[in-house]
């Protein structure tokens, strides 16, 4: 029997509405594979664009990226508070990000590392909120998990570094406060290396399905520091030693 998509696009969109949480997807409705769960992604978007940008990572320098359509919605360029009420959970990353000044439509031909890496604008620092219309993390199967936009919350967008090719993310410096209190302090910390394979994969794989990448897009490309749960009251602050510092927090 095929996977019945559009109700697990349905059950995601009511979780998000009504606020209900889900234990799983309905019977029927589970992705069976990362094609479906990113079939389910996209239904999701449509009914919650338009997408401002998208995250992608991986497991390791080697292996098969996966990412997500980010909601303008969901994207915020300051330091205003996010409301602790807004979300399921309140997870912290600290990412590095870069944003878009020239499209990369699908096309046959596959996009070279030379031509990602112009359309790229600026680096940024960013914060990742996760979050999950499910009852908690990993309570349910993983492709379950990466059809819920791979667990996303909303994301901060620091400062553009439009000077940014010196920049060596799998070596970049990186501090993660809470309250002015250490979390994470080290060198680098992304599972997946280096970002430019992430952005090529997104341009020739990964944003087929929702019209590629596009100008003003924003790409943060996986956490630099792990995954933290906050409370509410805890102001957070990412700081590169070379990319930049961005600060939000969750009230």
């Amino acid at each position: 029997m095929a996977t019945d998509l559009a109700a697990a696009a349905a059950a995601l969109l009511e979780a998000r509405r009504s606020r209900r949480w889900l234990a799983a997807l309905p019977e029927g409705a589970r992705p069976a594979t990362q094609e479906e769960a990113v079939a389910i992604q996209a239904l999701v978007a449509e009914a919650l664009g338009p997408v401002g940008g998208w995250k992608v990572g991986a497991a390791t320098p080697q292996a098969t990226p996966s990412g997500a359509p980010l909601y303008a919605s969901n994207l915020r360029f300051d330091s205003t508070p996010f409301a602790a009420a807004d979300f399921n959970i309140t997870g912290i990353e600290a990412e590095i990000g870069f944003r878009l000044g020239a499209d990369l439509p699908p096309r046959e031909t596959p996009y070279s590392r030379e031509e990602v890496m112009a359309a790229v604008a600026s680096l940024h620092p960013t914060i990742e909120i996760v979050d999950t219309r499910f009852t908690a993390l990993n309570c349910t199967d993983a492709l379950s998990h990466v059809a819920d936009q791979v667990n996303h919350g909303a994301l901060v967008v620091g400062p553009a570094l439009e000077s940014w090719r010196h920049i060596d993310p799998p070596n970049e410096p990186v501090r993660l406060t809470f309250n002015d209190e250490v979390a994470v302090e080290h060198v680098g910390g992304n599972t997946a290396g280096e970002p430019t394979r992430l952005l090529q994969w997104l341009a020739n794989e990964g944003t087929l399905g929702l019209g590629g990448l596009k100008a003003g897009m924003v790409v943060t490309t996986g956490s630099c520091t792990g995954l933290l749960l906050v409370k509410p009251g805890t102001r957070v602050r990412a700081s590169f030693r070379n990319a930049g510092t961005v600060e939000t927090a969750i009230v």
